[in-house]
């Protein structure tokens, strides 16, 4: 009885064994390389795969399908004007065939990093210093041709480069920050400049502006008085035309009192003053009569 339990608990571990080597439950982002006494047989996955027990079928190498990253660390490059310069980058990458990726290669993480340095100094090796600097867009692009150009016989493909810091020789440095100190100096002075042109532009035309109101204002006085002196002109011509005899005379009469108030010893007589004699007359006799009418109306 005890030996039947036992070799039941046998046959129970061996049956697990076998179901472990015969089953296997692949995830999305895994294949299984597959290989059938020593060769190559499929890539298996995902779900659940079947298998015959080894060594009929064997799982040589899970791979997984997802994108990873390799850093490569600081290289010193030589530029096309013999300019050093260290430099760091990232490359991005994914498996897109398995089997070439286990097949063709033994270890392709490690020969990616090896090739990308050489990659790497050649790209530099063909850009000055001043390019390298200012074109890094351009250089992680022709990086990743290269680098794809490569690893795409290892059935994987370089989805991205991105150079993480450049770093120029000493002296370079201390020449691009008097670059810049010279440039920040130039658009500061610049801009005074500009603020002063401003400035003096906008107190010029405020100046225009309050001659031109003032000569306006010049304008409008001289048309006021120039309206009001031959305003006063027509009423002087008006009173001229309704004034009678009468009125001239008293005006002339008034003009000869003045004329005997001077002290002048020589008189100057209009020649007017003959016309006046008539009308003289008249007022004097006309006088007279209102006089002596009134005497009689007294007596």
């Amino acid at each position: 009885m005890d030996l039947s339990l036992i070799t039941i608990g046998v046959l129970i571990i061996i049956a697990i064994f076998v179901l472990r080597a015969i089953i296997h439950i692949v995830p999305e982002y895994q294949r299984l390389i597959v290989f059938r006494l020593g060769s190559f047989e499929k890539v298996a996955g995902p779900g659940i795969v079947l298998l015959l027990p080894p060594p009929i079928q064997s799982v040589a190498q899970t791979v997984d399908l997802r994108e990873f990253v390799v850093e490569i660390p600081q290289q010193t490059c030589i530029t096309k004007d013999n300019a050093p310069i260290s430099i760091d980058f990232l490359i991005y990458q994914k498996v897109v065939d398995p089997k070439d990726s286990f097949l063709n290669i033994q270890n392709f993480r490690q020969a990616i990093q090896g090739i990308a340095t050489t990659t790497l100094r050649a790209v530099v090796g063909n850009i000055p210093l001043d390019d390298v600097l200012a074109k890094r867009e351009q250089i992680n692009e022709e990086l990743r041709v290269k680098l794809d150009d490569i690893t795409h016989r290892w059935g994987v493909k370089v989805t991205n480069v991105e150079i993480k810091e450049l770093t120029p020789p000493r002296d370079v440095q201390d020449a691009m920050n008097r670059q810049l100190t010279a440039e920040r100096t130039r658009r500061a002075v610049v801009t005074e400049a500009e603020g002063k042109k401003a400035s003096q532009i906008l107190v010029a035309d405020g100046a225009k502006q309050a001659a031109i109101l003032e000569a306006e204002g010049a304008r409008q006085s001289a048309i006021l008085r120039a309206e009001g002196f031959a305003l006063a002109i027509s009423t002087i011509n008006a009173q001229a035309m309704t004034a009678d005899a009468k009125t001239m005379t008293l005006q002339y009469l008034d003009a000869l009192k003045q004329l005997g108030a001077s002290p002048s010893t020589k008189f100057i007589i209009p020649t007017e003053f003959t016309n006046l004699a008539a009308p003289l007359s008249a007022l004097a006799a006309a006088t007279a009569r209102s006089d002596g009418g009134e005497e009689k109306k007294k007596g």
